[in-house]
C-alpha cells in the first residue's frame, strides 16, 4: 500500500525546540520525527512513500533523497502554495487506496493490522481512533452499535462511524474514543467528494480540509470506519509534549506498545474498585469515581501497561438495565476519567447470571458462562485482542470473584483490595508501576 506523509507543517507552537528545520525534522532522541515513522513503515513492509513538502521542504528532500538509504522509495510532491490538509491528494492521481499520516506525530503502530481492518470493512475511510487523557478538547468518533441478534448476546459495535463529535460540540457523557488523525482512504472517497465539493475559499480553490470537506461530509455514506488501537500515538506539537515523547522512547514504552509485540495489562474491575459500590447500579446520577481512581488510572496509562475493565454487570440479565443505559453508565466512567487526564483502553463486561425466577429478569441471560467472573472469559477474550502477556499481567479487584478470574486467566498475580476504600487503587498502581 502507498504511504503519503504530509510533512509540510511549519511547527510554531515548538519553535522552540528548533526552528531552523520543519517540524517533521525536529530531531528527537537523535533522529527526526519523520525518520522514527519511516522505519516504522519499513517494518511493516511498507516502503512506497510520497512526502508532500512546503516550508522548508529542500530540508526534507536533501536529507531522505530517494529513500534508499533508508530501505524505501520516496517521492516528492511540493506545494507551492497551501492546498490544505488535503488539497494535494486531489493533484496526485491516485488509483490505490493509501496511508494517510502527518509528518509531526510519534507513533510506533502495527500498520498491518489497521490495513486489515480496512480491507475487512471495504471502506472508503478508516480513522485510526484511541483513548487519550484530555478527551474534552479532543474530536471524538461515535460508532454504530447493533442490538444482539442472538439470545444471551452482546451489543456489536460495527465500527462504522455514525457521527464526529468536535469538542465545540454540546456533550454529556461520551466514549473517549479521539480520532488520532491517521487514515487509509480509497480513492472512491476522494471522487465522492468532488462530486460535491463547494470551495470554502474561492481564492484558492484546491485549498481542501481532509476532516470538513472529506471526511465529514461523507459519514452518511456509511463507509467512513473507526479503528480502535491503544499503540503509541502522540502528537509532537507543544515543548511539552516533545519532552514527553522524549521520555518514552527511552524508557522503551512507545515500542512496547506496538501491538506486534505482547502486551502487559493492568485489569480492574469496575464497582466498588473505580467507582463507589451502590448494589445494583443501574442509574448515571449513582456512578461516582472513587477518590485516588483518576490518579491510579493515570499512573497506569503513564507505565507500560494497558488499563482493561474487567466488570460482572448482571443488572442486564436481572432486567434491571438494558444495554443502552449500561452503555451510558460506562461512557459516565470515561468521561469523568477523561477530565482528570486519565482513560482506559478497553471495556469488557459480563451480562449474564445463573440463578433464575426473578421478576422482571431476561431469561436468555440467565445462562452459567464462560466470562462471569471467577470465570477468566473477560481476561482471555482481552488477551485475544490486545495480545496480551496474561502471565506478565495483573488483576486488581474488591471480591474473591475477581482474585479467582486473575488466577484462572493465568495472570501474574491477582491483588484484593478494600471496597469503596479511598485511594486504595492508588497505592497498588504506585506499587505495581514502579517495578
Amino acid at each position: 500500500m502507498k504511504v503519503i506523509i504530509m510533512a509540510g507543517g511549519k511547527g510554531t507552537r515548538i519553535a522552540s525546540i528548533n526552528s531552523d528545520v520543519p517540524k517533521p525534522m525536529i530531531a528527537i532522541c537523535g533522529k527526526p520525527i519523520l525518520q522514527w515513522q519511516i522505519e516504522n513503515l519499513k517494518t511493516c513492509g511498507l516502503k512506497d512513500i510520497t512526502l508532500v513538502t512546503g516550508h522548508l521542504g529542500h530540508v526534507i528532500k536533501d536529507f531522505f533523497g530517494d529513500g534508499s538509504r533508508y530501505g524505501v522509495t520516496i517521492t516528492y510532491f511540493e506545494e507551492y502554495y497551501p492546498l490544505g490538509t488535503a488539497g494535494a491528494l486531489f493533484l496526485m492521481n491516485l488509483k490505490e487506496d493509501f496511508l494517510l499520516l502527518c509528518g509531526d506525530v510519534m507513533i510506533d503502530v502495527d500498520f498491518n493490522r489497521f490495513i486489515a481492518f480496512h480491507k475487512k470493512n471495504h471502506a472508503w475511510a478508516s480513522l485510526m481512533a484511541h483513548p487519550n487523557g484530555h478527551p474534552y478538547d479532543s474530536s471524538l468518533l461515535v460508532t454504530e452499535i447493533l442490538t444482539p441478534q442472538q439470545e444471551g448476546g452482546l451489543p456489536v459495535d460495527t465500527h462504522r462511524v455514525l457521527q464526529w463529535m468536535n469538542k465545540e460540540d454540546e456533550r454529556q457523557y461520551y466514549k473517549n474514543r479521539v480520532n488520532a488523525g491517521i487514515e487509509i482512504i480509497s480513492p472512491e472517497l476522494l471522487h465522492e467528494t468532488m462530486k460535491h465539493f463547494v470551495p470554502r475559499h474561492p481564492e484558492t480553490p484546491d485549498k481542501i480540509d481532509l476532516d470538513r470537506d472529506v471526511l465529514k461530509p461523507n459519514i452518511p455514506s456509511g463507509r467512513i470506519f473507526a479503528y480502535d488501537t491503544p499503540e503509541y500515538i502522540k502528537d509532537m506539537g507543544t515543548p511539552d509534549r516533545y519532552y514527553e515523547v522524549e521520555k518514552d522512547i527511552r524508557n522503551g514504552k512507545v515500542k512496547a506498545r506496538n501491538l506486534s509485540q505482547k502486551q502487559k495489562a493492568i485489569f480492574l474491575d469496575r464497582d466498588g474498585t473505580i467507582n463507589k459500590y451502590v448494589g445494583f447500579l443501574t442509574k448515571p446520577e449513582d456512578f461516582e469515581l472513587l477518590p485516588g481512581v483518576a490518579e491510579a488510572i493515570r499512573t497506569i496509562n503513564h507505565s507500560g501497561y494497558l488499563a482493561i475493565v474487567v466488570s460482572n454487570q448482571p443488572v442486564i440479565a436481572r432486567g434491571d438495565c438494558s444495554f443502552e443505559e449500561l452503555k451510558h453508565l460506562f461512557d459516565k466512567m470515561e468521561t469523568l476519567l477523561g477530565e482528570e487526564g486519565a482513560f482506559v483502553d478497553a471495556i469488557y463486561y459480563c451480562p449474564h447470571h445463573p440463578d433464575k425466577g426473578f421478576d422482571g429478569e431476561r431469561p436468555d441471560y440467565k445462562c452459567v458462562c464462560d466470562c462471569r467472573k471467577p470465570k477468566p472469559g473477560l481476561l482471555l477474550q482481552a488477551a485475544r485482542e490486545w495480545n496480551i502477556d496474561l502471565s506478565q499481567s495483573y488483576m486488581i479487584g474488591d471480591s474473591d470473584n475477581d482474585v479467582e478470574a486473575g488466577h484462572a486467566a493465568g495472570c501474574k498475580e491477582s491483588i484484593q483490595i478494600a471496597r469503596n476504600s479511598d485511594n486504595a487503587l492508588l497505592k497498588v498502581t504506585a506499587l505495581l508501576c514502579s517495578k
